[in-house]
């Protein structure tokens, strides 16, 4: 089942999401995702029931859909207008009102007019009516009744009140600015909210803006055409001029002598990369010197750029376990906020004989006061900066969950070979026995270039264009992880590569780094050696001194690992284990303590998905987004400490969230029940709850970690 994507305008609360929800939970479908902050609504298509009837059914509850080709701004405009609209009848009125509390003015007695003030307030309300209404109405039938229920009961509370004392001639009972007011600084509050939820969503509209959308194809016959990016096939020869943006992932073919690209924006390296013949080349990287020739090998939507967009999507509409409280509590908010209002005027008016234009105001404090908004955006705002800044910066989270629990990690449990080294291996000594140097090393790259691990890499780097035109042609070769390679000559002798572990009868003769042997004869003897990554001492530091526990698990000799764990600081160490033993003890890590395994993302993949959350830190590959939770598209341990502290900070956030949402109602409502905040300061308080929430999400975007 493919995922469908609907973008929903009119969301103003948890519950709004909670009755969307509910509608498509009704309707059948799985996998629903709400976020009535992005306004994003998306869950697994069945094509048992039509879009048009899911369409219609959102619409009814109160809510707008949101066409894809729908290039009419209106929309936006319209709501600027309410809002204009409200304040230009609402401004004279409140003037008028404030200024007859201290000053008798004879021009202030035609402003206390009943008439005047009913013809200032109806269109105002009438705007309220329509825009707060249908929405409540909306909720009302979803059986999940949002905050709009509580501004639409409060200011209709305060304009019939008004009738009525208008229709008396009852100065006491008339509150038309107090409805005008309730509707013009509750609109006031959203659109300060829209300005402000736009600001937490960049990180998407940024990555999206590096999307192609013209290529230039080389034909067969040497022609250059321009086509649509989504006209690519896989196998296409596209040309990319200096300056352009790479339309697509692929391969690089030729190009000038010097190919630099700026991979910044996908990566977080701020300096452009060189780039040579046969590289990989990211979709949505721009290159600043030189022009080039790329074979394509990946379509437009199945990027590395256009998987980042997903990764950040989804990651930014989870909800993590904090959030659960709160959503409970906002399901239930608004009748509950309903009925202390109707027990506040009951109790003032019947209890203690407090007058029936004082008990309603205090009625209508109540729920004009009480914010729903502040719990539901606390951690949907916090989770899109948290998440959009870590993208930025060159590191993919998958899921607000992966954030939530990465912050509280106890154990990290390092690979050595291509993570806390360079994997970029010099040739110490070799030792051939019985065989030719040349034919050896043709031997080795014909079975290395069929792997992915570092050493084999830095082999074919290092004797290919030795061996050029001379390598040994093998079939049936094989990788065997933990062990090596293997492979059959035209004559059916059996070749392999890898560790002592390979050798029939290891016990004595297990001092070298690898050994290639033929039908199981030792013919070469391989020692290598690695460099550490320049920032790997400092990450080992920093995370010492959060308290965490580090762990180094290589496949490699027990002397070269105890050397690199001695040079890091590392007390803990396991040598010489396969990957099923690599998978025990991350698994033995992880019942212990929340465990993370950092590793390439290739061939530790296993133990990656066995420990409480998998960091990749190999370079921008599907593999390595695919294998873990957490990627780091540059693989600079660095960016470690970056994602953790920035998992510290978001989770900080949320939960500051989360305590002024709580803490404001908790505050807030008796307050108003009481009698000591008047409904119109009540409806300011409640406008700007939320946008206080949304701006302490927003320091994580310039926040010194």
């Amino acid at each position: 089942m493919k995922n469908v994507e609907l973008k929903v305008e009119g969301m103003d609360c948890a519950n709004c999401a909670l009755s969307i929800s509910r509608f498509l939970e009704r309707k059948g479908f799985q996998k629903i995702d709400v976020n009535f902050a992005t306004g994003d609504v998306r869950f697994e298509e069945n094509p048992e029931i039509s879009m048009e009837v899911v369409k219609n059914g959102i619409t009814k509850l109160g809510y707008t859909i949101v066409e894809k080709d729908d290039t009419n701004p209106s929309k936006g405009i319209s709501f600027n207008w309410l809002l204009i609209t409200s304040a230009i009848f609402t401004f004279p009125l409140l003037v008028g009102h404030l200024l007859g509390m201290f000053f008798d003015w004879p021009v202030l007695h035609f402003m206390h007019n009943p008439y005047i003030q009913l013809g200032l307030c109806l269109p105002v309300y009438a705007i309220g009516f329509f825009y707060f209404g249908k929405s409540a109405l909306g909720s009302l039938r979803g059986g999940v009744p949002n905050m709009d229920v509580l501004i639409f009961i409060g200011s209709t509370a305060a304009f019939v009140y008004s009738i009525i004392g208008t229709i008396q001639s009852n100065p006491d009972y008339i509150f038309y600015e107090t409805a005008a007011t309730i509707i013009t600084l509750v609109l006031l509050g959203n659109w300060f909210e829209k300005q402000a939820v736009h600001q937490t969503t960049t990180a998407i509209e940024d990555l999206s803006k590096l999307k192609s959308e013209k290529a230039m194809r080389i034909m067969p016959s040497g022609t250059i055409v321009s086509i649509e990016v989504e006209e690519i096939k896989i196998g296409d020869l596209l040309q990319v001029n200096e300056g352009d943006s790479i339309p697509t992932d692929g391969i690089l073919q030729k190009g000038a002598e010097i190919l630099r690209v700026d991979e910044s924006m996908l990566t977080g390296e701020s300096l452009p990369v060189e780039k040579n013949q046969g590289d990989q080349l990211i979709g949505g990287s721009v290159l600043m010197q030189g022009n080039l020739q790329m074979e394509v090998t990946t379509t437009s939507n199945q990027t590395v750029l256009s998987r980042m967009i997903e990764l950040v999507k989804s990651a930014q509409q989870e909800k993590p376990d904090i959030q659960r409280l709160a959503d409970k509590i906002s399901a239930i908010f608004v009748p509950v906020v309903l009925s202390i209002s109707i027990l506040t005027f009951l109790i003032a008016f019947f209890g203690f004989n407090i007058p029936a234009e004082k008990a309603v105001m205090n009625a209508i404090a109540v729920l004009v006061i009480s914010c729903p908004c502040a719990m539901g955006l606390a951690t949907p705002t916090a989770v899109m900066v948290g998440v959009g800044r870590m993208a930025k910066t060159g590191i993919l989270v998958k899921g607000a969950q992966t954030l939530e629990v990465f912050a509280g990690i106890k154990n990290f449990i390092f690979d050595k070979t291509g993570t806390l080294t360079t994997g970029s291996f010099a040739i110490k000594d070799v030792n051939f026995q019985n065989i030719d140097e040349k034919t050896a090393k043709g031997i080795v790259v014909s079975l290395e270039k069929n792997s992915s691990h570092p050493i084999a890499k830095s082999l074919v780097s290092l004797w290919s264009q030795e061996t050029n035109g001379s390598a040994v042609e093998l079939q049936d070769i094989k990788e065997t992880k933990g062990l090596g390679m293997q492979g059959v000559d035209g004559a059916g002798n059996m070749y392999k590569l890898g560790s002592s572990n390979i050798l029939s009868s290891p016990n004595g003769n297990s001092d070298h780094h690898l050994y290639l042997t033929k039908n199981d004869a030792v013919i070469a003897t391989i020692n290598l050696e690695d460099d550490l990554k320049k920032d790997a001492k400092d990450l080992i530091a920093y995370l010492k001194k959060e308290d965490c526990d580090t762990i180094l698990l290589s496949g490699d000799k027990q002397e070269k690992t105890a050397a690199v764990a001695k040079m890091l600081g590392i007390t803990e160490f396991q040598a010489e284990k396969r990957p099923e033993e690599k998978l025990a003890l991350v698994e033995k890590y992880a019942q212990q303590a929340p465990t993370a395994m950092v590793g390439d993302g290739i061939n530790d993949a296993p133990a990656l998905a066995k420990a409480t959350i998998g960091v990749s830190l190999s370079d921008a590959s599907q593999i390595a987004i695919q294998s873990a939770q957490i990627v780091l598209l540059n693989g600079k341990l660095s960016h470690l400490e970056k994602a953790f502290s920035i998992s510290k900070h978001t989770l900080l956030t949320i939960k500051q969230n989360l305590f002024w949402a709580f803490a404001y109602n908790i505050v807030a409502i008796p307050i108003a029940a009481m009698g000591f905040l008047n409904p119109m300061w009540g409806a300011l308080f409640m406008a700007f709850s939320d946008v206080v929430v949304i701006g302490n999400s927003l320091r994580l975007k310039t926040k010194k970690l």
